[in-house]
């Protein structure tokens, strides 16, 4: 959630930014800085009447001492009618509250100004590329096929029990995948992330403070009954952790992995672009996440994208480095840079991670702080990004290291898979 302070200092340059998102309702901001004109109106209104009280009341006292009993009665039925008088402010300062806070949240963060300008993918930059890409022996197959050919997926049984997008692991397909979470989780707890293990389900103030709501709640599987939500990123509940928290200065940063399942909705998505491996409901992925101290948030991202792209260079795939556009970019990001890998057998690139800047934004909603060296409180910066998300992984690695003897595994998992290649 933005600050009221910098829709005030400069609603105009808010307003651009907020374009560079192609955030149609700009007017929101003016809307925003008149009920804030109210709130303070009405809190300058319940302080005045309440300092009356207060001093009134002090009066009392005074003339009762003195016997001055009469003009103390007199006092008493000004503090009852200032009193009353002090209910409808409140209701009014609670009801201007509300809308205010109804308002800000429906503004999405604001861009970085080095985000570039566009409105779709196509307008994103690659920032740098790695790796080299495959050159696939005949007969070469995408990995759909390659898991029916070696047993190691299988989404019809997925279909059945569930449906489309909850695949089914198998033998050495569920050794791989549980090979690739343990180095993952292994990779970022030896650069200093400490292990996580959330829980998949969260309350709506979790999902409010990472900005999921009141944005997103179409993506998200909700349980009516307990109205938990089933998370679609461990960044949810991880972050959440601060909620509500004033750490130390000193105990900044804050670095946190965690692997977990992610469930997600994916209303509209249909095509190429959802077969196999590619866009499923429920997949595994391993995250992290750091708070850090503000002036430091985008260097840390900066060394987030590093680690990120070390962990792809060890798999040995092919990779690109993007930087969204303010268009691409999700609602509560003020830069992102996203990873893709090139999938050799399908000819196209497949995002698996991506690094986001929060700044304030999450922050601000969930009141995570530190203390300053003053002892003031002020809102940490969060960061997180995917390392690495599961399926596209797996899908590249079996198709771009197939052969017409089996799949050859990059050797950074040899230890965890127990073997070289899948036969």
């Amino acid at each position: 959630m933005l600050l009221l302070q910098t829709l005030r200092q400069d609603p105009a340059g808010v307003k651009a930014k907020l374009a560079r998102k192609y955030f149609a309702e700009t007017d929101l901001v003016d809307t925003i800085i008149s009920l804030d004109d109210d709130r303070k109106k009405l809190q300058l209104e319940f302080d005045t009447t309440q300092s009356k009280v207060n001093s009134t009341s002090k009066e009392i006292g005074g003339l009762m001492a003195k016997g001055e009993k009469e003009t103390a009665e007199k006092k008493k039925a000004e503090v009852a009618e200032l009193k009353a008088s002090l209910q409808p402010i409140t209701e009014k300062l609670a009801l201007v509250e509300k809308q205010l806070q109804d308002e800000l949240v429906k503004l999405p963060n604001l861009p970085a100004d080095i985000v570039p300008d566009g409105k779709t993918p196509a307008d994103n930059v690659v920032v740098r590329e790695g790796g080299e890409k495959p050159t696939l022996p005949e007969g070469s197959v995408p990995h759909w096929d390659l898991t029916s050919r070696y047993d190691l997926i299988d989404f019809e049984l997925g279909n059945k029990i569930t449906g489309s997008g909850f695949p089914v692991y198998k033998n050495k397909g569920a050794r791989l995948q549980r090979a690739l979470v343990q180095y993952f989780l292994d990779f970022n707890t030896a650069a200093g992330y400490t292990e996580i293990q959330p829980p998949l389900l969260v309350n709506e103030d979790s999902a409010y403070g990472t900005g999921q709501l009141p944005d997103k709640e179409g993506q998200m599987y909700h349980i009516g009954l307990d109205n938990f939500y089933l998370i679609p990123t461990s960044e949810v509940p991880v972050t959440n952790l601060y909620r509500n928290e004033i750490v130390k200065d000193s105990d900044l940063p804050i670095k946190m992995t965690a692997f977990s399942q992610c469930f997600r909705r994916e209303a509209g998505s249909y095509g190429k672009d959802v077969r196999g491996l590619n866009r499923l409901h429920q997949f595994d992925k391993v995250e992290i996440v750091q708070l850090v101290h503000p002036e430091k948030s985008y260097d840390v991202q900066e060394e987030m994208v590093a680690h990120i792209e070390k962990l792809l260079q060890s798999l040995e795939l092919p990779y690109r480095i993007l930087r969204l556009c303010g268009g691409d970019m999700s609602f509560a990001s003020a830069l992102t840079y996203d990873f893709e890998v090139y999938s050799a057998a399908q000819e196209r690139w497949l995002e698996v991670s991506s690094v986001s800047n929060f700044e304030a934004y999450q922050a601000n909603r969930m009141k995570a702080r530190y203390r300053d060296a003053g002892g003031k409180p002020q809102l940490v910066h969060t960061l997180n990004g995917s390392s690495l998300a599961l399926p596209r992984i797996m899908a590249c690695l079996l198709e771009n290291k197939q052969t017409a003897e089996g799949i050859e595994l990059p050797k950074a998992i040899h230890q965890y898979f127990g073997d070289s290649k899948i036969s």
